[in-house]
């Protein structure tokens, strides 16, 4: 269990967490200037190439696409996942910022190309709580459409003064979350076990498997993170998630018969 906060990008990679920790993950964040060109080739670890802000060409094995994003909020994203050994090389048509995903995996696969058409959007939490914990969840890959892989990439969007990762749960699979907002100043928190701490822009967390770690922002604050889950060996994340005992009467159908209103009388 770990929490971390890098504040204000700066130019190159922004390292968050690395594959000797518990996470078993390289992540960070690749800031790029207009114009400048980068080449990346990992002979041991697949990497997912997420775009989070401006335009990039990306090129491999002979392809190439355009990736772009305006808004972290609005827009599913563009995202390039492939194997160890595969040589990717980005070039930034404008100031850009990439999230980078590394993990192990002598698997090899086919490289697979996401667009923000590809991507599953949900909404989770709709008609109970009040809405109090509505949220859009995106899933880029994971078990269920890239069983080839070691780990999970998706995000989640949270209206301001909204909980996400909720009802509380835990699953054994180390799980990364990384938290921007759409305004620099925006706050939230997240809770691994029995511990809180503060979310802010370019914030952190590492939650330990068998660790609930339910999130919240405040109001006036959208908050947009990235889910990754590195699949452990024989025993893949796909969709489990065992719910907090204490808080299983939430998942009730008449839950918000049970949850105190000023209205009920």
């Amino acid at each position: 269990m770990k929490f971390g906060r890098l504040g204000e990008l700066k130019h190159g990679y922004n390292a968050m967490t690395t594959r000797d920790s518990d996470m078993m993950m390289d992540i960070g964040y690749q800031v790029m200037d207009a114009g400048e060109e980068l080449s990346f080739q990992d002979p041991e670890q697949e990497t997912a190439f997420v775009i989070l802000s401006g335009q990039a060409e990306i090129r491999w094995n002979g392809q190439s696409e355009k990736m772009h994003r305006d808004s972290l909020f609005d827009e599913n994203p563009y995202c390039l996942h492939v194997p160890r050994n595969t040589k990717v090389t980005m070039k930034a048509d404008t100031a850009a910022e990439v999230l980078i995903q590394k993990t192990d995996n002598e698997k090899d696969f086919a490289p697979k190309f996401y667009r923000p058409e590809d991507v599953q959007a949900d909404i989770f939490g709709g008609g109970v709580w009040s809405g109090t914990a509505t949220r859009t969840v995106r899933t880029i890959f994971d078990y269920s459409n890239a069983p080839y892989s070691n780990m999970v990439n998706g995000e989640v969007i949270n209206s301001p003064g909204r909980w996400s990762g909720y009802a509380p749960h835990t699953h054994p699979q180390p799980e990364v979350y990384t938290y921007k907002f759409d305004r620099p100043q925006g706050f939230g928190a997240c809770f691994i076990g029995d511990n809180a701490f503060k979310i802010s822009h370019n914030s952190w967390s590492e939650l330990s498997g068998g660790n609930s770690h339910p999130q919240v922002t405040a109001p006036g604050y959208a908050m947009w993170y990235s889910w990754m889950i590195r699949h452990l060996p024989n025993n893949p994340w796909n969709k489990t998630r065992i719910d907090d005992p204490d808080h299983e009467w939430l998942m009730q159908p008449d839950a918000d018969e049970k949850i105190w209103s000023p209205t009920k009388k």
